[in-house]
């Protein structure tokens, strides 16, 4: 008997649709959306009334799944909002020559253990590349974003704006395979308090702490902050990186504690709208980095 790898990526998108999911075709072989973009949209029958993209399109109704996997073996991707989805995806390192390198796996373990939680069971699927997604459905109108390394080093996670390859999907590197778990569980309420957005605060003049360090750093510091303050919303992370480095070098020269320059960027991030771990993330890796690279003062 032959393998039809049209009938089994139907199968498995019809699956995916059967657990509540929203699914949406991939190319063949690829992760990468098989729909078509704005430049080339034809503004006819979904599109009649303006330009869908791939979030809008995905779809759990049988008959259309059937019409779009019936004659091509499209991979199958998961629209993570629509279908109530969080899903933390555990990477592997990409340089793997060392056994002891970490992994996205190992570090959610001991996110969770400082949690005082046991790692959660819920539907599990393995990546081409060895990972894992970790699938949790999110209450009724939490509307969580996408994330990178906030979680952890090698620990991301696909909600709004983002998609997951569903099991059954092939790649060059490999096949994505269902491992454990029939059901997706909800999202662990620890997990979700890391992850949703502070509530936005008013922004007001930003007080420094009365401590011992140059008019220079202080200066430079609340320059900084009051640019994050006002950072466009999908720039805000990386101008918090940008700014926290350059009051970097004055920590490095003992100008300015590091906890008084962390606390400062945390709260002007929160404040801007960033989670608590990615501005905690954002800020410990650029003052690593700008402490790092710092010149001798006589030198900058």
């Amino acid at each position: 008997m032959t393998h039809d790898p049209r009938s089994a990526m139907l199968r498995a998108a019809l699956d995916a649709a059967e657990r509540g999911w929203y699914v949406f075709p991939l190319r063949p072989g690829d992760k990468r959306p098989a729909l078509h973009g704005e430049a080339t949209c034809p503004y006819t029958g979904e599109c009649a009334g303006g330009h869908l993209k791939w979030e809008q399109r995905a779809t759990r109704d049988p008959e259309r799944i059937r019409t779009t996997w019936w004659h091509t073996p499209y991979n199958i991707g998961i629209a993570t909002g629509p279908s109530n989805l969080l899903v933390v995806d555990l990477d592997m390192p990409k340089h793997k020559g060392s056994s002891d390198a970490p992994n996205g796996a190992a570090t959610f373990k001991a996110l969770c253990e400082r949690a005082g939680r046991a790692v959660p069971t819920t539907y599990r699927v393995r990546t081409a590349s060895g990972g894992t997604h970790l699938y949790f459905t999110t209450p009724d109108g939490l509307r969580l974003t996408n994330t990178a390394g906030a979680v952890g080093q090698l620990v991301d996670t696909r909600a709004w704006g983002g998609y997951v390859v569903a099991a059954g999907s092939i790649t060059p590197t490999g096949s994505y395979e269902t491992l454990s778990g029939p059901v997706a569980a909800p999202l662990p309420l620890w997990l979700q308090t890391i992850l949703q957005p502070a509530p936005a605060r008013p922004v007001g003049p930003l007080r420094l702490p009365a401590v011992n360090g140059s008019r220079a750093a202080l200066a430079a510091l609340e320059a900084e902050c009051a640019v994050v303050a006002v950072a466009p919303d999908k720039q805000r992370n990386n101008i918090l990186n940008r700014c926290a480095f350059k009051v970097g070098r004055f920590v490095a020269w003992g100008d300015i504690p590091r906890h008084v320059v962390e606390e400062a960027f945390q709260g002007v991030g929160e404040a801007r709208g960033l989670t608590s771990a990615e501005c905690r993330a954002t800020i410990r890796s650029a003052l690593d980095s700008s402490i790092r690279k710092a010149r001798p003062r006589d030198a900058a």
